[in-house]
């Protein structure tokens, strides 16, 4: 076998074999253990509740933005919250967004979660 000298600025980034590679730990990207130390969102501890129509045809939803979750946690959350309302929604950029105007009903019920919860916007 021959040794292969490895170039500090030179990485393997592909491999046919594994797929694409992390440049940090040469691991392949599903099995890195470098990246998946996430730090959670900065936030400045406030749960901040809005109603928005913009862009959506006059349709309001409810945005609760600043929740300090990872996202899978983020999910959980907002399936639960989704189903108290009894609505659709989604999560977009760590943003919960909930269809409909259920800004009372949430804001109970994020403050019985422990969060500091405040309305923001009109």
């Amino acid at each position: 076998m021959a040794m292969k000298i490895q170039n500090k600025n030179s990485a393997t980034v592909y491999s046919t074999e594994s797929g694409k590679l992390c440049p940090d730990c040469n691991e392949p990207a599903a099995k890195c253990i470098c990246r998946k130390k996430h730090v959670p969102p900065v936030s400045d501890g406030i749960v901040r509740l809005m109603r928005e129509t913009k862009g959506r045809k006059g349709k309001g939803v409810t945005l609760i933005t600043g929740v300090p979750l990872e996202s899978e946690e983020l999910k959980n959350l907002a399936k639960s919250l989704k189903q108290k309302c009894g609505s659709g929604g989604s999560v977009k950029d760590g943003v919960i967004e909930i269809q409909g105007d259920h800004r009372d009903m949430l804001e109970q019920e994020l403050v019985s979660l422990g969060y500091k919860v405040k309305r923001a916007g009109g």
